[in-house]
């Protein structure tokens, strides 16, 4: 009952209810923004996975061809094993560089979240 009189006689009670609706709307706005930046990655990633399958059946085509034309060249199925052995050469390459290779893409990405978060700093929305 006291602090019912006290919030009333110094007009808290109003401010109180002004304050808790704003964090409620902020709140809300906070959960919008989250589901559209969930929408946008979602779709960046679809379109990134579509892109990949495409990428990988264009790589293993291309391959394919080539081991035919390296297999009819040198008259014998060594061109698949031509083809088989540069892709154990890439895969090699990829084993004994992964750390560097590892980093420079980690710092390529942080990279990029700076840029993206300097972007809304900038707009006045972080």
């Amino acid at each position: 009952m006291l602090k019912e009189t006290l919030l009333k006689f110094f007009k808290l009670d109003g401010l109180i209810d002004n304050l808790s609706g704003y964090i409620e709307t902020r709140i809300e706005l906070l959960k919008y923004e989250v589901k559209e930046d969930i929408a946008r990655a979602m779709a960046k990633v679809a379109i990134v996975a579509l892109i990949v399958v495409f990428l990988t059946l264009f790589i293993i085509f291309i391959s394919i061809a080539v081991a035919f034309v390296l297999a009819e060249s040198i008259g014998t199925y060594g061109g698949f094993g031509i083809v088989a052995g540069f892709y154990l050469l890439l895969m090699l390459i990829l084993v004994f560089f992964r750390e560097p290779i590892s980093h420079k893409i980690e710092l390529e990405i942080k990279k990029s979240f700076r840029k993206k978060q300097q972007h809304h700093e900038g707009d006045g929305n972080g």
